[in-house]
C-alpha cells in the first residue's frame, strides 16, 4: 500500500504537525504500507489560487504541466492521509485551492452526459485528520456536518473514493482536549490501517 500524506498548517509547532507525527511514526509500524509520501503545502509553496483567461482555460487544467507532480501522486497513492485544522467550519484555503485544482475534470472524474459524473479515482480509500477550537459536537448540531458533507460527497464520493473516515477533534485548545488520548488514537490506526 502507498501512502500519500497532505498536511495542511503553516505553524510546524501546532497540534496538526503533532498528528502528522503520529501519522508518520505509526506508518513506520504498518507492515502493509510500503511506501509514503509526505506534502507540506506550505513549505512547498504550493499556490492555491486559481487563475484563467483566454489562453489559459478551466477545462484543461487537467494537463497542466505545473501540475502534472501532485497529480502522479494521487495516482500512486492507494490511501490518502489529509490533515489539517477547521477553520470557520471549513479546511483552509490552501487546502481548497490544492483540491480546486486537482480533482479536476479530465483527471479525478469525467462528465457522463448525466447527472453523476464517472470517478476516476476509484479504489483509493482516504482519512481526515482535522482538529478545531469548538466542541466537537459543535459542526453537527450548529453547521448539519458541513464539513463532512463537503468532504464526503461533495469530493471524494464525486471522484469515485468511497471509503473515507473522518478523525474530527474539538476542544483542541482546552487543557481538557485530551491530546494524548487522541494523538494515541491517530497513531494506532496508522499503525493498522489496510485499504480492504
Amino acid at each position: 500500500m502507498n501512502v500519500l500524506v497532505i498536511y495542511t498548517h503553516p505553524n510546524h509547532q501546532s497540534l496538526s504537525y503533532a498528528f502528522l507525527k503520529q501519522v508518520l511514526e505509526g506508518s513506520k509500524k504498518n507492515n502493509n504500507i510500503a511506501d509514503i509520501q509526505l506534502l507540506d503545502l506550505y513549505k512547498e509553496q504550493f499556490d492555491p489560487l486559481l487563475v484563467f483567461d483566454e489562453t489559459k482555460r478551466r477545462r484543461d487544467m487537467h494537463k497542466d504541466p505545473a501540475l502534472d507532480k501532485y497529480r502522479q501522486q494521487l495516482l500512486w497513492a492507494d490511501h490518502i492521509v489529509f490533515i489539517y485544522p477547521i477553520w470557520w467550519g471549513r479546511p483552509p484555503a490552501m487546502l481548497l485551492g490544492y483540491i480546486d485544482q486537482m480533482f479536476a475534470a479530465g483527471f479525478a472524474y469525467r462528465d457522463t452526459g448525466g447527472h453523476l459524473p464517472g470517478g476516476l479515482l476509484q479504489g483509493k480509500s482516504v482519512v481526515c485528520i482535522s482538529s478545531m477550537k469548538g466542541p466537537t459536537f459543535y459542526p453537527l448540531l450548529w453547521l448539519n456536518n458541513a464539513h463532512k458533507v463537503l468532504m464526503r460527497r461533495a469530493l471524494f464520493s464525486y471522484v469515485g473514493i468511497k471509503k473515507v473516515k473522518f478523525f474530527e477533534f474539538g476542544n483542541m485548545e482546552s487543557p481538557k482536549g485530551q491530546h494524548q488520548k487522541k494523538l494515541g488514537r491517530v497513531h494506532r490506526y496508522m499503525q493498522h490501517v489496510t485499504t480492504g
